[in-house]
């Protein structure tokens, strides 16, 4: 298990990165039109779900909970295909999917990171993503009527943060990676 999950540390990376740019781009574009902002969400969460559907999927073996990873890359994919196929979403609609999307996905992170705690290194940044992400999800509840250049500036920090963690975790799990490989070869000589 530990093979796997480090195995897929450059898809961690690539998640990451997409969040920070992600953040990055809605705090930088603060006139950003409902539209855009509904686009990138929308391609964001598709493209983690991807990613993270591919990696349970492709270690299913490996991942005695891997259905949970699934589950979530599955949750990701429906908020990113649902914000795609209908552009014209209003900006309250939005809201609610971003702040369902958030405390879903973050619990189940949550839970798989408690689940993986023994197969890997750095499972607390994983369990922090996850509580960032309820957080965020709890904070947009609580402040429903914040303006809207508040909340894609709570939107943007939020997804920069939720990125970084995840390139750390990924840097965490390359390095992993390292040390199996070194020890299969250690073993087989």
């Amino acid at each position: 298990m530990k093979h796997a999950l480090g195995s897929h540390w450059d898809m961690f990376l690539v998640r990451g990165i997409l969040a920070i740019l992600f953040g990055i781009v809605t705090l930088l574009v603060p006139g950003i039109t409902l539209v855009v902002l509904v686009a990138l969400f929308g391609a964001y969460a598709l493209v983690d779900g991807v990613l993270l559907s591919v990696m349970a999927i492709k270690d299913r073996k490996g991942h005695p909970n891997g259905w949970l990873m699934l589950l979530t890359g599955l949750v990701s994919i429906a908020a990113g295909v649902g914000t795609l196929v209908w552009p014209g979403i209003t900006a309250v609609s939005l809201f609610y999917v971003i702040v369902a999307w958030a405390i879903v996905t973050g619990t189940f992170e949550v839970i798989y990171a408690i689940r993986f705690r023994n197969a890997i290194k750095g499972e607390g940044l994983l369990v922090l993503d996850g509580i960032l992400s309820v957080g965020f999800g709890i904070l947009l509840m609580a402040q429903p009527t914040a303006g809207a250049l508040a909340v894609l500036w709570m939107i943007g920090v939020y997804a920069i943060a939720y990125g970084a963690m995840l390139v750390v975790l990924a840097f965490r799990l390359r390095n992993l990676e390292v040390k199996v490989d070194a020890l299969r070869t250690s073993a087989a000589h």
